[in-house]
């Protein structure tokens, strides 16, 4: 017999899963800068089917995935459509942003991504390098616009 917590346990997992089936059609369907990216939820409502949106009322989407980055290997140049929000879960990144130089973040530093300025991430460590990304963004925003 289910309990009320174990049903919404239930509940989220299915809203979960099905997030993740369609945030991983999405992502097969466009050009990433960088291919390694595993898919963890998109979703525009809450587990309740409640719509998200912006204070403005305007609606939200949330997409979150995991970006793994080999040793020795880069992305390619690119930037976000919508804020992102990153939390490096393992290993070094280094982000190179052309003219404004470089910055290197370490195993738990969190911070939000440039928009507007290309940039690429590199690994020059030796274990892989783990980011969980989270786009903020809308319906028509892109989260990764990769460099013509």
């Amino acid at each position: 017999m289910l309990r009320g917590g174990d049903m919404k346990i239930n509940c989220r997992a299915i809203v979960l899963i099905g997030c993740c089936l369609v945030a991983m059609l999405r992502l097969a369907q466009a050009e990433e800068p960088y291919q390694k990216v595993q898919p963890l939820l998109t979703t525009s409502q809450t587990v309740l089917g409640e719509p998200l949106a912006w204070p403005d009322g305007s609606p939200l989407k949330i997409i979150s995935t995991i970006v793994t980055i080999d040793p020795g290997e880069e992305t390619k140049w690119h930037k976000h459509g919508v804020p992102l929000y990153a939390y490096v879960l393992s290993g070094e990144l280094t982000v190179d942003y052309g003219d404004k130089g470089t910055r290197a973040f370490a195993p738990g530093s969190a911070f939000m991504e440039a928009m507007d300025h290309w940039h690429r991430g590199t690994n020059s460590g030796k274990e892989p390098v783990r980011i969980l990304a989270v786009y903020l963004g809308t319906e028509k925003g892109k989260p990764v616009i990769p460099k013509p």
